[in-house]
């Protein structure tokens, strides 16, 4: 369905170039005007949306609003086209933040849909998808984890899951946190020992591994449990997740009882642990409820011109835990604008459970839920329930939703003075609104990567991050300096071709840079080299002996400097600059694992991810697929003659 819909989009959804869907005619100043007006100004704006009106069908679709640069400012959705954007050609009955919009419009986009319904989907997956700089966006959009247990297996695994959902296995969740999943997991694996390793772990032991040891796995790879006993385990886990916990309590107290009676007390300690195991998961999920099996729960809060969306999981009666989410673009939003903008992105790529309970009603209520049905692929209910359980679920999800806003206004006022002092510490005409930390890291100038780690006033933005793989085959090893130089000058190459006037905020205000007079030499060469004069540079020097809370300070034009060790202001840039080393140590040694565990194989014409998994899974090892004959290698599945005479070629190349 998403892929359907953003299909119908055409390539021109995010504004870049190329060709056009037929139904998404580009309206802009230029194409608008009728023949002898070359000359004069292109239209825009208001202007540019009311010539565009004698075009627009009076169908259900989705109109985007796009800058002079073809970037995408605004997604909008529509029973009747021509209806809706005409009410964009008077200005002054909008909100500020609209008002802004049509301003910077040069170019007006539309796509009719079938239904109005499927203009929503379409709505909410653009904006997912491209984040537009005027719509409410849902900013932490990463998937869940899942407790997953495989079904195509002879001993199914149960283990963690993220992401793309695979046939074969089943998928219980979703939980609102790994931390969430993994208590969870490992006391499910206390109480039902299944395996939890992937298969080629599994079918290359020999003997059972530490988690057998430690009554976390019954190892069935090395035949410790019969295939009938690991079945019952299997359906246990089964019964236990899909909220039958009562019944599976039962049997083990009933079984315990049994053991003891017949004076087989290890068995009984056995069934005692499994129990104590399944108490710890009902006592750690929190809220449990009869009023619900499959719903969310979700609440909003507003203050001070931010947003907090809290979200509750149930599943089978079982609370799952929750989250806070703030949505960007809201602080001249109506409560149910924002509510409804949410409910739409959250579940652009995730299925909605059978009821949504709202603490209040949000615009077009059963439109969303018709939405949310199709996307699913079955009725979806989105009720407001007003008393009762459900009632004070939706009053507990509230109250943690004013809670979490509390905190996050807190946060960014204290984030907003630790700038305001950092502008005072450094002389700054006014407080960064963005800043950028520079930092790279290699091993005798191996894997050598560089990274920017970005800050504002709402702290991180994890989102912004870059990394940089070190290209330059003509610095000499571990040559800081030069690294820093090459990815100083990538960065604002970059930014000078994409946004050379500076309108999208993409600019920092301050780079800081790790390291000392040396660092900052080099970065100021790279922006002076390209004529970049406004941004300022400060390097941060560790102190004597690496010894946090004496780092020297280095900046253009003034004498290396110290702040007090008590100064927030220095803990706040001890922060960054740990931020970016650790961002940078991440990244290196993701970069140094992936270029190490390359197999032998990756260099066999034909052999791709599968082939590989199957000879692997079928020899073992990599040595042994070496040593193999070419009728053993013809044994695998998936590998036909052709294959398997490459392969043996590869190891056997007597030239």
């Amino acid at each position: 369905m998403r892929e359907e819909l953003l299909e119908r989009a055409g390539p021109q959804a995010g504004g870049q170039k190329g060709g056009r869907d037929a139904d998404a005619p580009l309206l802009d100043g230029a194409g608008a005007q009728p023949a002898g007006r070359d000359a004069e100004e292109p239209l825009r704006g208001a202007a540019l949306i009311r010539r565009a009106l004698a075009t627009l069908p009076n169908e259900p679709g989705v109109y985007r609003m796009l800058d002079e640069r073809g970037q995408l400012l605004y997604v909008g959705k529509a029973s009747a086209l021509k209806k809706r954007v005409a009410a964009y050609t008077n200005p002054q009955k909008l909100s500020a933040r609209l008002q802004r919009m049509v301003a910077l419009t040069r170019a007006l986009e539309v796509v009719t849909t079938s239904s109005e319904v499927e203009a929503l989907l379409l709505e909410a997956n653009l904006i997912k998808r491209f984040r537009p700089a005027f719509n409410i966006v849902l900013r932490d959009d990463k998937s869940f984890p899942y407790i997953a247990l495989r079904r195509d297996h002879a001993f199914p695994r149960l283990h963690k899951h993220r992401g793309a959902k695979r046939a074969g296995s089943e998928y219980f969740g979703p939980f609102a946190s790994a931390g969430a999943v993994n208590e969870t997991l490992n006391a499910l694996l206390r109480a039902f020992p299944l395996r939890s390793c992937k298969d080629t772990v599994f079918d290359s032991r020999s003997r059972p591994c530490l988690l057998y040891q430690i009554k976390r796995c019954s190892a069935p790879c090395v035949g410790r449990i019969a295939a009938e006993d690991y079945r019952q385990l299997v359906e246990e886990v089964r019964e236990f997740l899909t909220g039958r916990s009562r019944e599976i309590q039962e049997r083990l107290k009933a079984e315990m009882a049994a053991a003891a009676d017949r004076l087989d007390f290890e068995a009984a300690a056995v069934y005692r642990d499994r129990l104590k195991a399944l108490a710890h998961i009902q006592s750690r999920q929190g809220i449990n409820t009869d009023a619900v099996a499959d719903a969310d729960v979700i609440a909003l809060a507003v203050r001070g011109g931010q947003a907090c969306i809290q979200v509750f999981f149930y599943r089978d009666g079982r609370n799952y835990g929750n989250r806070a989410y703030f949505p960007a673009h809201t602080k001249d939003s109506e409560r149910g604008e924002i509510l409804q903008a949410f409910i739409a992105q959250f579940y652009a790529e995730r299925a909605p459970p059978a009821l949504l309970l709202l603490a209040e009603p949000v615009p077009e209520q059963e439109l969303l839920a018709e939405a949310l049905g199709l996307r699913a692929g079955r009725k979806v209910t989105i009720q407001v329930p007003q008393r009762g359980d459900k009632r004070r679920l939706v009053e507990l999800a509230v109250k943690n939703a004013d809670e979490a806003l509390a905190r996050k206004v807190a946060e960014l006022g204290t984030q907003a003075q630790l700038l305001e002092e950092l502008a005072e510490r450094l002389g700054l005409d006014a407080p960064p609104e963005r800043i950028e930390v520079y930092d790279n890291s290699h091993v005798h100038g191996a894997h050598a990567v560089g990274v920017c780690v970005v800050a504002g006033p709402e702290g991180f933005d994890k989102r912004a991050y870059r990394t940089f793989t070190i290209k330059s085959s003509e610095l000499s090893p571990g040559d800081d300096y030069a690294m820093m130089r090459e990815v100083l000058r990538r960065r604002f190459a970059r930014l000078i071709k994409e946004d050379p006037e500076r309108e999208t905020g993409g600019w920092p205000d301050l780079v800081l840079v790790d390291g000392g007079a040396g660092q900052l030499a080099a970065a100021n060469a790279v922006l002076e080299e390209l004529g970049i004069a406004e941004v300022t540079v400060l390097a941060i020097a560790k102190g004597p002996e690496r010894d946090a809370g004496r780092e020297r300070f280095f900046m253009a034009g003034r004498e290396p400097f110290a702040l007090d060790p008590r100064d927030p202001v220095l803990y706040f840039l001890q922060r960054l600059r740990d931020e970016a080393h650790r961002f940078a140590l991440a990244t290196h040694r993701g970069r140094r694992a992936k270029e190490t565990s390359r197999s032998v194989l990756d260099g066999i014409p034909g052999i791709g991810a599968r082939r590989k998994r199957a000879l692997l899974q079928h020899f073992g090892s990599a040595r042994a697929i070496a040593q193999a004959g070419l009728a053993d290698l013809e044994q695998v599945p998936g590998v036909n003659k052709a294959v398997a005479r490459a392969i043996y070629d590869h190891f056997h190349d007597s030239g």
